[in-house]
């Protein structure tokens, strides 16, 4: 039986992939030496309203290990078939827990958090159900404070299960794989003794075409898209 997978040290994971052998501290440094760059250059051009929609938080009292960039937050929104948008969007219950922690991060940092995103399944931005959201707020230039998680873990299955829709890479890859598949099984059966590479590649093409139209046809009637293009679109459908 596949394990769950809890999405939030898998956040993590996939950020010590990407800043290899920085420190965690080092790493952070970084980060707001270009957030702070990135909110004088928005008050100088917009002035008073410079710093809308970002939260304002401070750097000395933030928890280093809840600070994401967009980059690790779109391989797992990818990888998941999950979708990473405004809160405005979402129409599950947010639990008291979830508040509460908006109201002591509130308190500690003496400000108020702004331009909420979140973590979650498409049918968390349509239906009234509870599975393994997460919660942020955006720092500004692509990162992402995280806030909190509740709900259930994500199966190991949605990652597979997801994976021929990935990209179109792994699109093309699972129709080779099938029609390949399908010509092994099938060739004896219909070339017999007479059976040689040529009958072979026309039995393969001929699963091939056909594994393509029947997707393409699937596809276009559902109107859903690759998980590389839907994780930040708020539409269900390809519009």
């Amino acid at each position: 039986m596949l394990k769950s997978v809890n999405l939030h040290k898998e956040l993590i994971r996939n950020r010590k992939k990407e800043i290899n052998k920085l420190t965690v501290s080092t790493w952070v440094e970084q980060v707001f030496k270009e957030v702070d760059n990135k909110h004088d250059r928005i008050r100088e051009n917009l002035g008073a309203t410079g710093n809308k929609g970002l939260s304002m938080l401070n750097f000395d009292k933030l928890e280093p290990e809840n600070i994401f960039h967009i980059s690790q937050i779109r391989k797992i929104c990818i990888d998941y078939r999950l979708k990473f948008l405004d809160t405005e969007l979402f129409k599950g219950d947010y639990p008291s827990e979830a508040i509460s922690k908006i109201r002591h991060i509130e308190d500690i940092h003496d400000t108020e958090l702004k331009d909420f995103k979140i973590i979650a399944p498409s049918i968390l931005f349509k239906l009234n159900k509870a599975d393994d959201p997460l919660l942020f707020t955006s720092l500004g230039n692509g990162y992402f404070y995280f806030i909190h998680k509740w709900g259930n873990d994500v199966n190991l299955s949605r990652k597979i299960k997801y994976w021929p829709i990935k990209n179109i890479e792994n699109f093309i890859v699972t129709l080779l794989s099938v029609s390949i598949l399908l010509t092994i099984i099938t060739h004896q059966f219909f070339f017999r003794e007479q059976s040689s590479i040529v009958y072979f590649l026309v039995l393969f093409m001929f699963y091939f075409k056909g594994a393509v139209g029947m997707a393409l046809f699937y596809g276009i009637s559902i109107g859903k898209n690759f998980s590389e293009y839907a994780w930040k679109s708020k539409y269900d459908k390809i519009t």
